[in-house]
């Protein structure tokens, strides 16, 4: 018994076998952000107006410095996650939803890297300097 429409199975239409990846490792990193973003939040809130030697001296305790990084990672991942859905949901043309595909990409891509970037600076800068 085949669930595939007269249509699907006239085109050679069916599953592309990625859907069960994408769903769980969309939720997997929903969980991971449960947890990362208390721990990035809390240490952000305290040094909110602090001066930025301050914020520095903070940043540049190894376990502040993970914890950020990990949620920059994992926000921009689960991020290119969600909008792959939205861009191979509702936009309609080949080369537009690929074009929009790609340009995710990069800009997840480039987004992370920057805001590591960021907390390295922040982290490696010796205090005083």
């Amino acid at each position: 018994m085949s669930y595939k429409t007269d249509y699907g199975r006239v085109n050679g239409l069916g599953s592309a076998k990625d859907g069960t990846h994408h769903f769980w490792t969309q939720r997997i990193s929903a969980i991971a952000l449960l947890i990362l973003t208390p721990l990035f939040i809390i240490p952000f809130a305290i040094n909110l107006g602090d001066s930025f030697e301050a914020v520095r001296a903070s940043y540049n305790h190894p376990l502040n410095a993970i914890i950020a990084g990990l949620f920059v990672i994992t926000a921009f991942y689960h991020l290119k996650l969600g909008l792959q859905v939205v861009i191979e949901d509702y936009i309609h043309g080949k080369a537009m939803r690929t074009g929009s595909i790609i340009a995710l990409y990069l800009f997840c891509t480039l987004a992370g890297f920057t805001g590591l970037f960021a907390i390295a600076k922040i982290a490696f800068t010796p205090l005083g300097a």
